[in-house]
């Protein structure tokens, strides 16, 4: 076994204990190794292949230093992915923000754990749909032909 120590703040520490007292836990650290296991499994795709359509849904706070420039810029990095996001602001320091991806797994993954691991980001959640993405090249009726992607949910 091996010991770590983390900081949570009082609100998540108070969560926590609530729920292990509704649960019969004899200890925190016997919950926050089932809570561990179960993020871990819930959030397990990245040793899937292919590609996919996801959101990506996070709370962050706006006054954390540089946060939204450096959220701005992971999206910029990663633009073939980025298909929209919307933010919602929640009260004076807070937002949540729902971003859409589409492209590989594996990038997708990467993506939407950068922007959820980012400091001052708070309850990221991300749902991966498999899809096919196809780029085909036709007309429609008398335009033009041109180039775009089809996505077809698997």
């Amino acid at each position: 076994m091996q010991r770590i120590t983390i900081t949570i703040d009082n609100q998540l520490y108070n969560e926590i204990e609530k729920l292990a007292k509704a649960r019969g836990y004899q200890n925190r650290s016997e919950i926050i190794r089932d809570l561990v296991r179960a993020g871990i499994s819930e959030t397990d795709d990245a040793s899937s292949t292919g590609d996919c359509i996801a959101s990506v849904v996070y709370v962050y706070d706006q006054e954390t230093r540089d946060l939204p420039q450096r959220l701005a810029h992971a999206f910029q990095r990663a633009h073939d992915l980025s298909v929209a996001t919307m933010r919602i602001s929640l009260d004076h320091h807070s937002c949540m923000e729902v971003a859409v991806l589409r492209g590989n797994i594996k990038a997708v993954q990467q993506l939407a754990n950068e922007i959820i691991a980012e400091r001052g980001a708070r309850h990221g959640r991300i749902t991966m749909i498999p899809a096919t993405i196809e780029t085909t090249r036709h007309k429609h009726g008398d335009r033009h032909a041109h180039t775009h992607e089809h996505i077809r949910v698997r």
